[in-house]
């Protein structure tokens, strides 16, 4: 807080920048990250380089205008020839990819190194920007104040990208995910990859001022990329992926002030850090997320496995339970998923505990007769398609999990009704529940 005001009107113009050039970066990248063509957005962001800096040459200033048509020409070539060396002369695509880009962006490199004493434009602005000049960098209509010009140019620029998303959407979603699909319902698959190349590379030039060549590529894929961990939804994914840009231009900017370095540099370190969090705590494809369900999915099968062991030992006449030391052995885990197994059979009503020993309930005894059921066929079945009897067992193992009631009645009837396994034993009977 400084004074009165929580931060001052040239730090607003900054996280403002800061935030339309991630909101228009994350937008277009979400569907670049979908596409898995997340290397062409950065093809594309440095291929402009020649563009903008020949109009700088020509125009002999940073006006708006020769900007765009330099940058959107060469994002354009460079779409072209990446798809005429991969589809014409097939060269593989990662391999056109990188031939263009770096050729392009090589030629850009020379042209401001050669060229940098008699225009505005270093290699500094080029590769990372400055967005802290940005309340300096006013726009001016013979005497009237417009305020930032880079706040402008990105607000234009993030007003396009948000109505080519909106407009196109339906497009966009299924020549993403179904390329094929698009054409057979009438949608022109190569017109929307250069529409959406054509925009990438609007978006490229209006940030390239305020966060450089290099540190714009991180804007493109990584919001995108955070929040495809997070959902399978695209209105979801491509939500996300703004409100991830906008606490990467918050926090970036916060993170500036406290390491003292490059404000953009800092938004995409943020950024940066928001999909590690998102790669760990992600609920489905986060580390944790993956970890929670592969141990329940362990406790599920033990739970199994326990009910199985008990139901094999009940054909025995002398069956009287079976030993709490034994359980490990049955569940064929660790103590842990095993007292987890125990616990969660106890809370469900399936087995009880009597003293030393573990013994179904009524419920636990057709639950595990199901399971016992579902096994035996689909040993059968697997006999019967030609597998060795003695080779039956362990793929059944690892399916008896997973086959539903429906399932076991299609494999019973394809059996014939059959009463036995290929081991000889009997294939319990469906036992209604009371």
């Amino acid at each position: 807080r400084r004074g009165d005001t929580l931060i001052t009107q040239g730090e607003f113009w900054i996280i403002l920048t800061g935030m339309l050039a991630t909101v228009s970066c994350a937008l277009l990248g979400t569907f670049l990250v979908l596409r898995k063509m997340s290397l062409l957005g950065d093809a594309l962001s440095h291929a402009v380089l020649p563009g903008i800096v020949i109009a700088f040459l020509i125009s002999g200033s940073r006006d708006v205008i020769p900007m765009f048509l330099g940058a959107a020409f060469f994002g354009v070539l460079a779409t072209v020839l990446i798809e005429t060396f991969h589809r014409r002369w097939h060269v593989q695509e990662d391999a056109a990819i990188g031939i263009v880009f770096t050729a392009l962006f090589a030629i850009g490199v020379v042209l401001v190194s050669a060229y940098t004493g008699q225009i505005d434009l270093d290699q500094e602005c080029v590769l990372y920007g400055e967005i802290a000049y940005t309340p300096w960098d006013i726009w001016m209509i013979d005497d009237l104040v417009m305020g930032p010009r880079p706040v402008w140019i990105l607000g234009t620029a993030c007003v396009l990208s948000v109505a080519f998303v909106v407009v196109f959407y339906k497009e966009l979603q299924i020549s993403s995910f179904d390329p094929a699909m698009a054409v057979s319902v009438g949608i022109n698959a190569t017109v929307m990859h250069y529409a959406l190349m054509t925009m990438v590379s609007v978006t490229t030039v209006a940030a390239f001022e305020s966060v450089g060549a290099i540190l714009v590529v991180a804007m493109f894929i990584v919001p995108g990329a955070a929040a495809y961990l997070w959902s399978n939804r695209l209105r979801t994914i491509l939500w996300l992926a703004c409100v991830f840009a906008i606490i990467s231009a918050l926090g970036g900017y916060a993170l500036s002030s406290v390491w003292n370095s490059s404000i953009a540099g800092a938004m995409v370190a943020t950024v940066g850090g928001i999909f590690a969090i998102s790669l760990i705590v992600s609920p489905t494809q986060g580390l944790l997320g993956k970890a929670l369900i592969r141990f329940r999915l362990s406790i599920r099968v033990a739970q199994d496995h326990l009910l199985l062991g008990l139901i094999r030992q009940s054909e025995r006449a002398s069956f009287d339970g079976v030993l709490k030391l034994e359980v490990p052995r049955l569940v064929g885990a660790g103590p842990w998923v095993s007292k987890a197994a125990m616990y969660k059979l106890s809370s469900d009503g399936l087995v009880e505990d009597e003293g030393d020993r573990v013994v179904l309930t009524a419920d636990g005894s057709r639950s595990a007769n199901r399971l016992l059921r579902s096994h035996r066929l689909w040993e059968s079945y697997l006999n019967n398609l030609g597998l060795p009897q003695d080779h039956t067992h362990v793929p059944a193992d690892l399916l008896e999990h997973f086959i539903d009631e429906g399932l076991r009645e299609e494999i019973d009837a394809a059996l014939g009704q059959s009463d036995v396994d290929p081991h000889g034993k009997p294939i319990p009977l469906e036992r209604p529940n009371p």
